[in-house]
């Protein structure tokens, strides 16, 4: 059963479903906000002098947000199943805007770490909106809702690194959190606009909603297996994308602009999110998921032979294929954990997350390690590896269906 939302004072109620003006709205707050946790990524070799980090600790930089990030997943993100949901997204807007604009500013490098861990914190909101998006919607369309919101926080994530390359090369590394804090209350005033009301259904505390959260994971056998799958995905993801910069770097003489050029080029595979929702409505959940896995394990290999060949061209094209593969992946497994029985959809997204993000953030250790002992290849070997484990985790799926 979908919460229907409730009319704002002055705004008339909203018709069950959700239109194309909310969907455009959540897959844009999505990108921005999301974008906030990569920003800092191509620009630790600018920040850490000015603010004398040694190079040693500059990673810190990365590391503080992703952590701020994880904390809010666990501690924001649940809030969606007790506070009305608008004004949830409006409030941590809010706070990333006072944060990004405390980065812009930060005389030392200690106020830089406390608003980057801030940042991240708070840019945890991007998950209450896909929920939030996928309450609205109705069962036969929310596949499609899904894919449409996502494809929005994929390409976030891609033109995040490019975009901050650009604008520090311009206007120095300051100028990008000071127009991402500008842009944020933009969002935030139109999101004011444009998004109708949720009051999620529970009537439960704050603390046993978290304490509610492990329960739903034993519970649930679909969440944990989605969960394990992306959570290998994203892992292979930020495995490659560690790691290209480094052979671009290597292998290719490659500047910040030209990496930042590359990624932008990498942003395409957002397109396929719409596609992939669609797969999902018409009861190709599995197929696609196979389809996906294969996909994913084929790139890490074929993306390997091309960095032998110095081939950009091909490497561009794998690159494409697993950021594709990797979309529609996540797609398929929120449609299938925003489908669950109940109106916990924010802790059910939480948890989906937080196994998400732990073993996605395995992947850029990974990467270093590999790389620097033992090249592209073994770096592109180690994502084949991990392609390889999570495909026979999905056929194990099979042999369950048919116990």
């Amino acid at each position: 059963m979908h919460d229907k939302p409730h009319a704002s004072a002055g705004r008339p109620a909203v018709a069950p479903g959700i239109t194309p003006a909310v969907t455009f709205a959540c897959a844009v707050a999505c990108g921005v906000i999301v974008a906030n946790l990569y920003y800092a990524q191509p620009l630790i070799a600018l920040i850490a002098p000015e603010l004398h980090l040694r190079p040693g600790i500059a990673g810190l930089i990365v590391t503080l947000t992703q952590l701020g990030y994880a904390g809010g997943l666990l501690f924001v993100v649940p809030l969606a199943d007790r506070v009305e949901n608008r004004k949830l997204i409006l409030a941590t807007i809010g706070i990333v805007a006072l944060a990004l604009a405390a980065l812009a500013a930060a005389p030392s490098a200690e106020a830089f770490l406390a608003a980057s861990m801030a940042v991240g914190f708070c840019s945890a909101g991007v998950q209450v909106v896909i929920p939030f998006a996928a309450s609205l919607a109705r069962e036969e369309t929310r596949g499609r809702t899904i894919g449409n919101v996502m494809s929005g926080l994929l390409a976030g994530i891609m033109l995040a690194r490019p975009v901050a390359s650009l604008i520090a090369e311009v206007a120095g590394w300051r100028a990008v959190f000071g127009v991402s804090a500008v842009a944020m209350l933009v969002l935030a005033l139109w999101l004011a606009r444009e998004l109708p009301e949720r009051r999620p259904a529970s009537g439960h505390g704050y603390g046993e909603i978290l304490r509610s959260m492990g329960q739903i994971l034993m519970r649930e056998r679909p969440l944990q297996r989605r969960a394990v799958y992306q959570g290998f995905v994203f892992a292979i993801f930020n495995l490659f994308w560690t790691s290209v910069p480094l052979l671009l770097a290597d292998q290719f003489g490659f500047g910040q602009t030209g990496i930042a050029l590359f990624a932008l080029a990498g942003a395409a595979g957002a397109l396929t999110a719409p596609v992939a929702g669609r797969l999902g409505d018409r009861g190709y959940i599995r197929l696609g998921t196979a389809g996906a896995l294969a996909t994913i394990a084929a790139s890490c290999l074929l993306a390997g032979w091309a960095g032998a060949l110095h081939s950009l061209l091909l490497l561009v094209v794998f690159a494409l294929t697993l950021d594709g593969a990797t979309q529609v992946n996540q797609v398929l497994g929120q449609r299938v954990i925003f489908s669950l029985p109940g109106e916990d959809r924010g802790r059910v997204n939480a948890v989906y997350m937080t196994i998400l993000f732990v073993l996605g953030a395995c992947g850029s250790a990974i990467a270093t390690l590999t790389y620097h002992a033992a090249g592209w290849w073994g770096a592109m070997g180690a994502g084949a590896v991990l392609g390889a484990v999570v495909l026979l985790l999905f056929a194990t799926e099979w042999l369950e269906r048919r116990a």
